[in-house]
């Protein structure tokens, strides 16, 4: 476990000093660093630091941790995602839902989606501005679109 926190740690130092855009340069990077992790281990601590990719002005893309003083994402099914403008459509096709988001956000919502206790969603798949949602078998649509929108009545 020591090695583990201990690489957390030196990812966490990385991303911070550095602009790192994809695994295999933070591979590199820990490398440096006497570090060597596979990328199935690099993705899950990617995950349990709650990494997040963000959009740069020349459209590549760097990851960044999240804020220290707040969680970093939401707790799951707590965002209205229509009314934060993350979430620009939703279009339904049989048991397919294909929602559209804002740049970059497609995967956190797919996350949130999928981490909400939801027995109306088989599971999601996410870019970075679309999630194709698998409903279950007779589930209907208005339930679905009420997922990003129940928050807006409980803001009153």
């Amino acid at each position: 476990m020591g090695n583990k926190r201990k690489r957390l740690q030196i990812i966490s130092e990385i991303l911070k000093a550095h602009v790192v855009g994809n695994q295999e340069e933070l591979q590199a990077l820990l490398v440096q660093h006497d570090c060597e992790v596979t990328q199935a281990t690099l993705s899950r601590d990617l995950k349990q630091l709650k990494v997040a990719k963000t959009p740069l002005p020349n459209g590549t893309y760097k990851y960044v941790l999240p804020p220290v003083n707040q969680p970093p994402f939401p707790e799951a099914g707590t965002v209205n995602h229509f009314a934060s403008g993350a979430v620009l459509s939703i279009d339904f096709s049989g048991q397919l839902a294909v929602i559209k988001t804002k740049p970059g956000y497609a995967s956190a919502i797919a996350w949130d989606i999928d981490n909400e206790p939801n027995h109306n969603v088989l599971g999601t798949l996410a870019g970075d501005d679309t999630i194709l949602l698998v409903m279950r078998e007779g589930v209907p649509r208005n339930v679905i679109r009420a997922m990003f929108e129940k928050t807006a009545a409980n803001d009153d």
